[in-house]
């Protein structure tokens, strides 16, 4: 495992806790990233300005680090565009299917003892493992 950093790491597995729990304590909301941002794209009255809030943290957030500390942000691209948009579109169908992302389900879901969260966990890293170990075998880890 190189490169591995326990201390950012955890610092920022603390930040998204306390992000996750802040929105939760302070408007009632699950910190699902897809419910979040497809709220955005389905407005409903009154629930636009959190959901936009909360989407430009992320941004800025990444934005604020690339300026911060570039090193951390890859410059090139691993795979190409066409394995990266195919990948895109599968995660979305697969998050479309499991009714939330890691995010929601991982984080919040399983924070909260929910068993669906579980389920769709469980599901959501198998498939990961699956998905890696192949295209490690049969495509000697690029696409």
């Amino acid at each position: 495992m190189d490169g591995f950093t326990p201390l950012p790491a955890l610092a920022g597995g603390a930040l998204i806790g306390l992000a996750a729990s802040a929105l939760l304590l302070l408007t009632g909301r699950i910190a699902g990233i897809s419910g979040i941002h497809g709220g955005l794209l389905r407005p409903v009255a009154g629930d636009l300005g959190w959901r936009a809030a909360f989407v430009a943290g992320l941004l800025l957030g990444g934005a604020g680090l690339a300026l911060w500390a570039p090193a951390t942000i890859a410059a090139t691209p691993d795979r190409s565009l066409g394995a990266t948009a195919l990948a895109g579109l599968i995660v979305g169908f697969g998050v479309r299917m499991g009714n939330g992302c890691t995010s929601g389900h991982g984080v919040c879901g399983l924070s909260r003892l929910s068993g669906r969260s579980l389920a769709a966990t469980l599901t959501f890293m198998a498939t990961g493992v699956a998905t890696a170990s192949a295209i490690q075998l049969l495509a000697g880890g690029r696409l």
